[in-house]
């Protein structure tokens, strides 16, 4: 079972569809590990190409194998519009340790809605478990 500590650097985005048509978008983004949720700031007026450079860490604790990254445009009088999607697959992190700055699509109704740069890095738990020889800890020992 994984267990550490998942880094994640959200870089920025770019080509994403635009949602609103008489201003550029205020995009923020999302970041869901199973039930942990962190948000970005939202990047005012950075359009179909925002820059956030933020990190995020999550906990991991089972052997969920994905990240998932919702893009939104926040808006002032109405609710904010999504984006697109990115799912972001982590058993390579969790193998090599540490991904640098790769690209990932983002997807809405199955179509391609641009990319977003992520770097990933992950820090297993050290195990806590001792290797104890069975009688070397002390307790009652049967004689021969």
């Amino acid at each position: 079972m994984v267990r550490g500590t998942l880094e994640v650097l959200l870089v920025g985005a770019k080509g994403l569809e635009g949602t609103d048509f008489l201003s550029n978008m205020d995009p923020y983004a999302i970041l869901t590990y199973r039930s942990q949720e962190q948000r970005s700031s939202v990047a005012s007026g950075k359009g179909c190409t925002p820059e956030w450079n933020e990190s995020f860490v999550f906990t991991i604790s089972d052997g969920v194998a994905e990240l998932t990254i919702k893009l939104k445009d926040s808006d002032m009088c109405t609710a904010d519009d999504s984006v697109g999607d990115a799912t972001i697959p982590l058993e390579a992190v969790f193998q090599e340790g540490r991904l640098p700055p790769t690209v990932y699509n983002v997807v809405k109704d199955q179509k391609y809605f641009g990319e977003i740069k992520i770097a990933l890095s992950f820090t297993p738990e050290e195990n806590t478990d001792r290797d104890f020889d069975k009688e070397s800890y002390g307790g009652w020992k049967q004689s021969s």
